[in-house]
């Protein structure tokens, strides 16, 4: 067996499993909050709406998901790892599957809304479930197998439209959107709950520890930071979709349906490599300035792929893109995982993500309203912007050493 596979083949069954649930979870989650991303032209012409008010119903999505993540944080801390994602899974398959029913823009935002809180809570439990499962020389690669998903989600949903769009409509898109429940059934009957998790286990965590002392300061740091990165991603790939395949007069590339969505698979693929990469940079190097090149980067590609013409440019630089602007939430998830205690893990990572989207809710609308009076490339420039500040935030981390990690 090769090396470079050689931790994953050797891992126990119940780590397999974890893995794989977690997985499944946060790569569901992407298609279904994506979906929308992708028919965000039909939407907009049926319900006759401008481009700042649909940013601002992705944006309402974002502070649903902050507060399910809070919400779901605090129940995968008291009930388990396990039964937090399955309840977090099964409540944003519904919601999605649902806005295929909406018939105004009220009743597509209140849906919206619902499949917030779900993908919100996704992401806490399925993180602290593979981190308490997999041991620190493997937590980093393992943990990026889990974000990488999201690239394979967000692949999947361009797929979906690709094939269902053209011949259904923007409605059946999301009834697709269903599926992600059926793998509750799995996860509930095999997935168990970490031994970490049960042994150190408490019915109320003290939740003010999160704001005194150097907890506190990790959670400041770790919040803010996020909450940069976070503008930054929901600001550029809510709109590269659409700055794809809006008209050249519009300040858009012009591309069709079909070749918009072969161009983000394309991006999705330098994601899904981006992911992987930074696990194995992380368990070799330093997790946190191995973070900070990461985003540097990506704030230097954006502006240079916003101000791009030639189709044939765009699918070559977009996967560097994906690769650099994405991939470094590998990073974010295990330096959040090995920041905090055990008893308050989901909680604080809940916290300090969901937190982040909170503030990041406003990229989409902010994005779509200054592309109104701009132009897209400008406003995709303004992402940029935001990488850079999460990188200079992410200089006040205070990682443990290997040897104190667990």
């Amino acid at each position: 067996m090769h090396p470079f596979l050689e931790w994953l083949t050797t891992a126990s069954r119940d780590q397999k499993r974890a893995l794989l649930a977690a997985s499944l979870g946060w790569m569901l989650d992407s298609m279904d909050v994506m979906l929308y991303a992708f028919v965000l032209g039909p939407v907009q012409r049926e319900m006759h709406l401008s481009a700042a008010a649909s940013g601002a119903m992705m944006s309402a999505t974002l502070i649903a998901a902050a507060v399910g993540g809070l919400l779901f944080g605090i129940i995968a801390d008291r009930m388990g790892r396990t039964r937090a994602l399955t309840m977090s899974m099964l409540v944003y398959s519904v919601a999605t599957a649902m806005c295929g029913f909406a018939h105004s823009a009220a009743e597509l935002a209140a849906y919206r809304v619902l499949l917030g809180l779900g993908m919100g809570g996704e992401w806490a439990s399925g993180a602290a479930l593979v981190a308490e499962t997999w041991p620190d020389r493997h937590r980093g690669k393992a943990l990026a197998v889990v974000q990488s998903f999201w690239a394979v989600g967000y692949a999947l949903g361009a797929g979906i439209v690709a094939v269902v769009l053209p011949h259904f409509g923007w409605r059946a898109v999301f009834f697709v959107g269903i599926a992600p429940a059926l793998v509750t059934l799995w996860i509930q009957r095999h997935v168990p709950e970490p031994e970490l998790f049960e042994r150190e286990r408490v019915n109320r965590p003290p939740l003010g520890q999160l704001f005194r002392g150097s907890l506190g300061r990790s959670t400041l740091v770790c919040a803010s930071m996020n909450a940069a990165a976070l503008f930054a991603w929901w600001g550029l790939f809510t709109w590269v979709p659409r700055f794809l395949s809006m008209p050249v007069a519009q300040g858009g590339r012009g591309l069709g349906i079909v070749q918009t969505s072969g161009w983000t698979i394309v991006m999705q693929v330098g994601t899904f490599l981006g992911y992987l990469t930074f696990g194995y940079l992380a368990d070799r190097f330093n997790r946190k300035y191995t973070y900070i090149a990461f985003l540097v980067i990506a704030a230097i590609l954006v502006p240079i792929f916003a101000s791009l013409h030639n189709a044939f440019a765009l699918l070559v630089i977009g996967p560097f893109v994906g690769f650099f602007g994405t991939g470094y939430f590998s990073g974010f998830v295990v330096i959040a995982s090995e920041l905090f205690p055990t008893h308050l893990r989901a909680t604080a990572m809940g916290f300090v993500y969901n937190i982040g989207r909170i503030i990041s809710a406003a990229a989409p609308w902010i994005i779509g309203g200054v592309a109104g009076h701009a132009g897209m490339s400008a406003a995709l420039g303004i992402t940029s912007v935001a990488f850079g500040l999460a990188a200079l935030i992410a200089t006040g981390l205070r990682l443990q050493p290997r040897t104190a990690r667990q």
